[in-house]
Order: C-alpha cells, then structure tokens, then sequence
C-alpha cells in the first residue's frame, strides 16, 4: 500500500514539475533542487518509518530534518496571497473568455494570456508546497507515534524486583568496579605526556579559575549580603524586594565558582571518558542543590516576615532540611543515570541502585506531607475572611491528597519491577513541586515590587496585578512541568507551531499572531477615544454654548462611534477576513433579535435618548414613582440619583415607552403652590393681601408672571387658599416652600389670624351606662371559679344589644 502511494505521488510530482516547466518555469533552479532533496528525504523517511527499527535517537534527527523542510514548505504555501489576489481581480475584470468560437480582441486575449501565465508561475510552488507540507507533517506524526509507543513500553515494562536479594551481590560488584574503573582511568590519564603538557600550558588559566572558584564559593554570600546593604540604602525597606535579590546572588555567585572548578579541572584534562560525562553533570547537580536550598531559606524569610503564618518556625526549619535532602535525592538519581549510561549494567543492578533512592525521596515527600500548618488562619486582622488564605489552603490539600498517593504507590511500583515507572513518578513530582514553590515565591516577589512602586505596600499581595501574575507565571510553567512529565521537546514545538498556525472558526483564522494584533491595535484606539472624550469632556465642549445634557450626549456618542472604528480597524489590521461569517451572523442575528430582544430595546432606546434628548444629565425627572436627577445615560440604562441620595438604574426603553415628567427640560422654571386654611370668619380680602405680599418678597419668584392668590374654597375646618408662584429655579422648590411656611406663621400671627385645626363632636347614646359601670372596686364581687369539667357562671361579654336592654334609648351626652 505504501509503494503504491509513492508511485502516486512520484506520478503526481512528475505532473507538476512539467506543468510548471512549461508555463514559464514556475519553479526555479534552487526551487526545483530542494524539493528533489525533499523528495529523497521523504523516501528515506518512509523507508526508515516502514522498518521501524532506528534509534529513538535516529527518529528525533530524521525527525528534526523533516520539520525544517516542512516550515520551508509552511512560509511558501502561504507566499505572493496578495499578488494572487490582485491577478484573480485582473482577470474577473476582463471577464470571462468569448464561447461559441468567438474570438476575442488580439489586445485581451494577449493580456489575459499574461496574466494567466503570472498567476500560474505563482500558484504551481504554492500548490507542490502544500502537498509537501502536509506529507511531512504525516511523516512527523508517524515518527512521534512510534517514539510515543516505545515510550510507553518502556514505561510499562516489567523489570526484575530491587528486593530480590539474588541481585545484590552482582550490584555491590558492578558499583565497585565502576569506582575503580573510573580511578584508573583517571590515573593512567595523568601520567601520560600529553595530560602533563596540557595542565603546563593551561597553568595560569586553571590556576586562576581555581582561585576564583574558591573565592566565589567561600565568600559569594558575604559579598551578597554587602551588595544588599547597599541596595536596601536606595530605598524599600520592609518591602522584601531586596531581600529577594540578594537571595539570588547568593546561590549564582556559588554556583559561578562550581562552573570555574569545573571548567579548570576540565583544562587539566586528566579526566577520561567517564570522568569528563561525570563533570559534565556537575553544573546541574549544583545548581539542583542551591536551587532547593534557596526554596527552604525563602519559606524560612516568609515565615520571619509573617506572610507564611501557617507553619511555625521548627516547622519550617524541618521542611528546609527535607528539601535539601530531596535535592540530595535527585542528585543520586542523575548518578545512578549516568552510571548506568556509563558502564551499561544490567537491569537488575540498575533497579537495585535505584531502589534506595526511590524510597528515600517517597519517605521525604510524606514526611513533608505530615508537616501541617495552623487551620485558625482563616481571617485576617480586620476580621474579614482571606480568600488567598482559602484558596492557598485548598491547593495545599490537593496536594498533601497527591503526595499520599505517589509517596506510597512509587516503591510499590519499584518493588514489583516497575522501576522506570516508579521513578517516572516519584523525581517528576519532587521537580514540579520545587517548580510550584519557585512560582509562588516569584510571585510575591513581582507582588513586593508593585506594592514598593505604587505604594500599596501588603495590600499588593491581595490585588488584581497579584492575580494576574500567578496566572502568567502558571501559564508559562505548563511547558516546564510538561517536560519533568516526559513530554518530548519536539512535542512541545509541534504544538506550538499549531498553535502559531491558528484554528479556524467559520472560515476565519485565528492565530496568536492576529489575534494579538487586533488586541493592541483596539486598545490603542480605546485608549484614543478616551484621551479624546477627555480633551471634548474639559477643554472643548465647556467653550460652547450647548448645555451639559447635549455636552454629555456628544461625548458618549463619540466614545460608542471610537469603539466601533477602533473595532473595525483592528479586525482589518489583524486580517480578519468577515465574508465568511456573513451567513453564520445572519443566522445568529435572528435568535440574537428573539433571545435579546430587551437588550437590543434598551440599546436602540439609548441611541434614541442620546440623539434627541428628551431627557439629559442634571435633568430632574419623575418616572415611574421614582423622582430624582439624571446622573448618566448609557446605551442600555440610565442612572437617577434620588433624593435619598440611593441610585436607581432605570431601563432606556421605560423612558422611552413610558410616562416621563422633566420638570428642568430646557429650563429651570417651574411653579411652586403653597396651601394655607385660615379659621372661619376671617377677612378674606385681608388673608389676600397679605399672601401676595409674602410670595412677592420671596426672591426666588418671578415677577412676571406675576404670583396669584386663591381662593380654593370652604372646607371642612377652614377656608383655604393657595400661593401659585414661578420659581426661578424649580429646583429649591422645597425650600421656597419652607420659607413661604414661615413666613405666613409669623405674619397671620402678627395680623391675629387663626390657622384653625381640625375639631370633632363626640355624641353618646347612653351616657348613664358608662356612669353605672363605675363602681367603687370594693363593691365589685368576684366572678364565681369554675370548676373543672363545669360551665363557669361568668357572664359573656357585653354587646350592643346589652346596651339597649338596659333602658338605653338615644343618649345626648357627650
């Protein structure tokens, strides 16, 4: 099956490669040389895949050589887009080519046949470019099956058991011969000529990274600390952010005089084979040590500064100790990989050496996992609950619940002869635990230095920057942890060149390319639109004549007409190409109408009130019961403040259908009536003077109109009359109406004008009955007692019917 496809494609290629021959050498001399080596490369890839029996080693190589020509074949398929546009619109303007044996005019046909013979010059490396690509993609993904395959029995594999005390012996003899290989070799290098010329030559040079690896070791962190000394001197003290800093320069300045001690012993060159893949090593296992070191020291600082208030000291100096310890641990798996790369044991010896390991590190991974932090934590000072406590405290018990779990089952696998599976689980949890703490300390570091800079102090620990530092940092971490996890670099760019190629949604592609693009190219135009409101908002519109309702109308509108130009600009930009998505839009505009059709109410109803202005801000207006002044109108509600100072978010089509009172639309006029009631038998004529002249003094009522006086009527208590007044302002309406109040109280009372109150005549029926029921508690006798399970003899209550039987007829008393 498989020949038979490379014939088809040799076929097909033939096909193309005379196509493009004969059309104006489509492809050129280089072109055509490299999809020849493409094409053999191909060949020997499917060869190599068929047989299934190179080296993981030898599969990543070819497959690193395939993906170089398929990200060749990836920038060409997609090359001259808009010169291949631009001939295709040439064409459709000369329209289509005369049928019927009609011959068409010597000046467009030669034209046509121009631009026919350009767009297939530059479509024929387009098309054998995406055949290419797509058939090294497959070949890569075949090579990654298989590697993933041979990686998972790997895994699975069966070994023999660690506790099988036959395997001893043979482990002992294999590590001690390694010990003695290793001197010997080391020994017999360095009596050769060539060793000792080499370390003569190489004296100064190796006598000096001695001397500075040493000085760097043994004084690295003094000088850290005195750099810190300086450091705090420019400020932030409290803040931890120095403290940081200097916590790195002491594991790098270290770390720097292990890099020169290796690379002088390696100028001695006294080290053989085994030595030189042992030195190589060093670097790492150092850098392991100091990194899992630094870890303990920063929980130990954040502990001493009150951000790690779960643990107690001795705690926290235990779970120190077990950190270097696991650092330790992974340390001696690295030997016992090299060892057995080095001297190629047997399984058995190599299960067995890495037994003890395996062990060891699940004993230190539960031991840290039985180191429990106070659970009384749970608010802070204030009393207020901490959601970071909670959160923090959750994804602690998620991971003491995968500890338990991987602590036990690890040995168990080793025990069994799953040795590459236990320890494909047990070292992978020890890095990405480092990794969560490493993360975490990061983070409150960046937290540290945006309290330092805006001067939010610990309050930064709890803020959206803090949040959105963790995701970033979780975010980029995801590839790291991938890795401890087994997964293959070659994975991991596979994805990522996915990722870069983007996925499609309705015809559109998106890909982190555009899609960044069109962010940046909105948020600068956001960013315009505002800068832009502001500039209309304080320095051009207040210059006008146009009141502050049509001021805040012109500002909204052109910050919603800057969103939508800054949209659109983004999307063409970005490349967004929204042809596609007509129909699926037009689909969705009709549920969209159905299931949002308040939403779209309100927005059209806002459009509505920003362009007519039936209502604008500072209005006061009474809608639906709810009265107050217009704080801000948006696209789907306005905002009133009451007079309870209490906002009230009304709907824009409620005051579009609805019922609006403006009381200040266009102007402040408005009229005040102030009721009085003066006692009967006052002069009326003199009640009407003396409110006139009451309302006329008052400064806030127009002259004209003029004030008028009236009289209602004759009411039950009083007769009543009424102040009706045009107020400059209707806005102090109340307190006019205060004032007018006072001010008729101290006039009428000036004047002996009665303001009369309500008085009622109370008229009895039978007086003398009340009368009788007053006697002397004395002469009352006590009601019988009943007897249980007899009717007591105490008469019912009293009732209207009563009152009549006792002689009552109508009463007139009162």
């Amino acid at each position: 099956m498989r020949g038979l496809g490379r014939y088809l494609f040799a076929l097909v290629a033939a096909l193309l490669l005379s196509f493009g021959s004969g059309a104006q050498a489509q492809l050129s001399e280089e072109q055509t040389e490299f999809y020849k080596e493409w094409l053999a490369t191909a060949e020997r890839a499917e060869e190599v895949v068929e047989a299934d029996r190179a080296s993981n080693a030898a599969f990543e190589a070819l497959r690193s050589e395939i993906a170089g020509y398929r990200d060749v074949f990836n920038k060409t398929r997609t090359a001259n887009g808009e010169r291949i546009k631009t001939l295709e619109s040439q064409l459709n303007a000369l329209g289509p080519k005369p049928e019927d044996g009609a011959e068409e005019p010597e000046d467009i046909a030669a034209l046509r046949a121009h631009l026919e013979g350009e767009l297939d010059r530059l479509r024929v490396p387009r098309i054998i470019s995406e055949e290419a690509y797509f058939r090294a993609t497959g070949l890569i993904s075949e090579i990654d099956n298989i590697i993933r395959e041979r990686q998972a029995q790997e895994l699975l594999q069966r070994g023999p058991s660690p506790l099988n005390p036959r395997y001893w012996p043979r482990a002992l003899e294999d590590i001690r011969e390694a010990g003695h290989s290793l001197a010997n070799e080391i020994r017999a290098n360095f009596k050769t000529a060539v060793v000792h010329e080499k370390i003569q030559n190489n004296a100064p040079a190796i006598f000096v990274l001695v001397v500075v690896g040493f000085v760097l070791i043994w004084r690295g962190k003094r000088w850290s600390e005195r750099a810190g000394d300086y450091l705090r001197s420019l400020g932030g003290n409290g803040t931890g952010v120095w403290t940081f800093i200097v916590s790195l320069f002491r594991i790098l300045l270290p770390w720097a005089g292990v890099l020169a001690l290796t690379h002088a012993v390696n100028l001695t060159g006294v080290l053989g084979l085994r030595g030189t893949l042992l030195l190589q090593q060093i670097p790492l296992w150092a850098a392991a040590i100091f990194y899992f070191d630094w870890i303990g020291r920063q929980l130990y600082v954040a502990s001493a500064m009150n951000r790690f208030q779960r643990f107690s000291t001795a705690q926290i100096s235990e779970m120190r100790i077990h950190i270097d310890l696991l650092a330790v641990m992974l340390v001696l798996h690295g030997m016992a990989q090299q060892f057995e790369q080095i001297e190629n044991v047997s399984d058995a010896t190599r299960a067995v050496v890495g037994f003890p390991i395996i062990v060891a590190t699940a004993v230190l991974l539960l031991r840290i996992r039985q180191i429990r932090g106070r659970d009384d934590l749970g608010e802070d000072q204030d009393g207020t609950s901490s959601a970071r406590s909670a959160g923090f405290s959750q994804i602690v018990e998620i991971i003491r619940r995968g500890l338990l779990f991987l602590a036990f089952g690890a040995p168990v696998l080793a025990a069994f002869g799953f040795s590459n599976a236990a320890e494909a689980i047990i070292f992978p949890t020890v890095k990405t635990l480092a990794l969560i703490a490493a993360l975490i300390i990061f983070q409150g570091f960046l937290s540290s230095v945006y309290g330092w800079i805006t001067g939010k102090g610990e309050a930064a620990q709890d803020s959206l920057f803090n949040v959105l530092v963790g995701f970033v940092l979780a975010l980029f971490s995801i590839p790291i942890i991938a890795i401890y996890w087994g997964a293959r670099e070659a994975n991991l760019r596979e994805f990522w060149s996915k990722i870069l190629e983007g996925f499609q949604i309705g015809g559109v592609t998106i890909s982190p390319t555009n899609f960044f693009t069109f962010v940046i190219i909105f948020l600068v135009g956001y960013g315009a639109t505002k800068v832009f409101q502001s500039s209309l908002r304080g320095s051009l519109l207040p210059k006008t004549k146009l009141d502050p309702g049509a001021q805040n109308a012109i500002v909204a509108g052109t910050g919603y007409v800057g969103i939508f130009i800054a949209a659109l600009i983004a999307i063409t930009l970005a490349g967004f190409d929204l042809s596609s998505l007509a129909i699926v839009a037009g689909a969705l505009s009709v549920g969209i109408g159905f299931g949002l059709q308040t939403i779209v109410s309100n927005f059209v109803s806002g459009i509505i009130l920003l362009i007519e202005r039936p209502i604008s801000k500072g209005d006061w207006i009474d809608v639906n019961g709810m009265m107050g002044y217009v704080r801000d109108i948006s696209v789907r509600s306005t905002r009133i403040e009451t007079f309870d100072r209490t906002d009230v978010i009304v709907p824009n089509s409620d005051l579009i259908s609805g019922v609006v009172t403006n009381y200040t639309r266009g102007n402040t006029v408005g009229r005040v009536i102030v009721p009085v009631g003066v006692a009967y038998g006052t002069d009326t004529r003199k009640v009407e003077t003396i409110l006139r002249e009451i309302a006329n003094a008052h400064p806030m009522v127009l002259a004209n109109p003029a004030p008028s006086i009236v009289f209602q009527g004759f009411g039950a208590d009083s007769l009543d009359f009424e102040i009706r007044a045009i107020l400059r302002d209707v806005n102090w309406v109340l307190s006019v109406k205060s004032d007018m109040n006072h001010e008729i109280n101290r006039r009428f009372a000036e004047e002996g004008i009665e303001i009369p109150f309500a008085q009622r005549d109370v008229w009895l029926r039978n007086p003398e009955t009340l009368t009788g029921a007053m006697v002397a508690p004395e002469t009352q006798k006590a009601p019988p007692v009943s007897e249980p399970g007899r009717a007591s003899s105490e008469p019912a209550a009293m009732t209207e019917a009563d009152l009549d039987a006792d002689g009552g007829g109508d009463g007139d008393g009162r």
